[in-house]
């Protein structure tokens, strides 16, 4: 050890080792008879009754306290309110759903029973249209055997005239005709 280091003493905070059978005895520094951690017991008395005497600051701290409480309290009633708020928007929702497969069900209904309708309509159409044709039909064959009925009954009656004159002509003379004549008049 070339230079031990220099320690330096006031006159207040003396140390003094007295020599007692070979061990040392350690006393700590007072001041005005206080040893340190009653000094700082004493200060921190000292700086608690400033603090709630004159600064009031238990007033602040409670203030701010009270402040932190309201707050929260706020903000639990904000929780619960939006809560409220989300728990009927879902049953609004759910409502909306309900509706909503009630009215798609509907809707489904009805637009079968249109669907129905319509294939029955249609149906029906058909087969009044095919009866109609059909009525057509038949009427314009009852057409062409009437005329055909009418043609033949022309020819016929054509040639049953053809046939009568020429068998009259060939068979009456003259005399017929008188007696014709007379069978005619008298017959009126």
């Amino acid at each position: 050890m070339a230079n031990p280091p220099a320690v330096f003493a006031t006159d207040e905070a003396e140390t003094i080792v007295e020599i007692d059978g070979g061990a040392g005895k350690h006393v700590e520094p007072e001041l005005w008879g206080l040893a340190p951690y009653q000094w700082v017991s004493v200060a921190m008395l000292v700086l608690l009754v400033i603090a709630f005497a004159v600064a009031k600051v238990h007033k602040t701290i409670g203030g701010g306290l009270d402040a932190r409480i309201q707050a929260i309290r706020d903000q639990l009633d904000e929780a619960k309110q939006l809560r409220a708020e989300a728990e009927a928007l879902r049953d609004e929702y759910t409502k909306k759903i309900a509706d909503a497969e009630v009215d798609a069900a509907t809707m489904r209904e009805n637009a079968q029973r249109e669907a129905d309708a319509i294939l029955a309509k249609a149906e029906a159409d058909s087969t009044e249209m095919v009866e109609r044709r059909q009525r057509m039909a038949e009427d314009k064959i009852a057409a062409a055997e009437r005329d055909a009925v009418d043609d033949v009954r022309k020819r016929a009656a054509t040639a049953a005239a053809a046939a009568a004159r020429t068998l009259i002509a060939s068979k009456h003379d003259a005399e017929a005709d008188r007696k014709l004549a007379d069978e005619v008049i008298a017959g009126l």
